[in-house]
């Protein structure tokens, strides 16, 4: 993969199994490098291009066509847009999420919510609907959307900081499926509200907000 588009950008590999994985630096400092990883059995490889903030990642993507993998590569390297790399190489998705190179909470937590509504989009469970009514409904809610949110087991949780150091505050939304709506107070809180619809959900854990956070 070091010749042709690679061959004057630093490879790296791990001393154990040297052929299934590399890294692939990048110039822009708030960019870890990029991890490309190879399929022991089939001809595939996939790659993740995180933050060095917090180790999210912003772009990923599998393919079994090796050249698209070196655009990629290379696009990374080279401090591309994400929606550019995007266009190089056609099989790598965005996450959602988007640089913030000074990190800056409001465009981190506007970052995260993007995320959070991308993946919600995209999922493929029988219960997605459900999951992406609560994660929107929760989003509309000025009152949330201020807030950092972060998933645990696919329960929807607020934060009043950024990652790495979350300080978790309000109760927790979490849904089973349509007309399945639930908050808890916390992970193991064995008498959570239940509801029919994510807006009543919503409405409750806002009630249930410190005064202090301008609920």
């Amino acid at each position: 993969m070091a010749q042709g588009r690679l061959a004057s950008v630093p490879l790296t590999s791990p001393e154990v199994d040297p052929l299934l994985a590399a890294s692939v630096d990048c110039t822009l400092p708030y960019r870890e490098p990029l991890r490309v990883s190879a399929y022991r059995h089939k001809r595939l490889w996939s790659i993740r291009g995180v933050a060095s903030f917090d180790e999210l990642a912003l772009i990923e993507g599998t393919t079994d066509d090796l050249a698209q993998v070196t655009e990629a590569a290379r696009a990374w390297h080279d401090g591309a847009a994400l929606s550019d790399i995007c266009q190089a190489a056609p099989f790598v998705r965005q996450t959602g999420r988007f640089d913030v190179p000074d990190l800056d909470p409001a465009l981190l937590t506007a970052s995260e919510w993007r995320h959070l509504r991308t993946e919600a989009n995209e999922m493929e469970y029988a219960w997605q609907p459900a999951y992406q009514g609560l994660i929107e409904r929760a989003f509309a809610e000025p009152a949330l959307r201020r807030l950092y949110p972060f998933t645990s087991h696919w329960a929807l949780r607020f934060s009043t900081t950024t990652r790495p150091r979350l300080s978790a505050v309000g109760p927790i939304l979490a849904t089973r499926g349509v007309g399945e709506y639930t908050l808890a107070a916390s992970i193991a809180d064995e008498d959570a509200a239940q509801f029919t619809t994510p807006a009543e959900a919503v409405a409750a854990a806002v009630r249930q907000l410190p005064v202090t956070l301008g609920r």
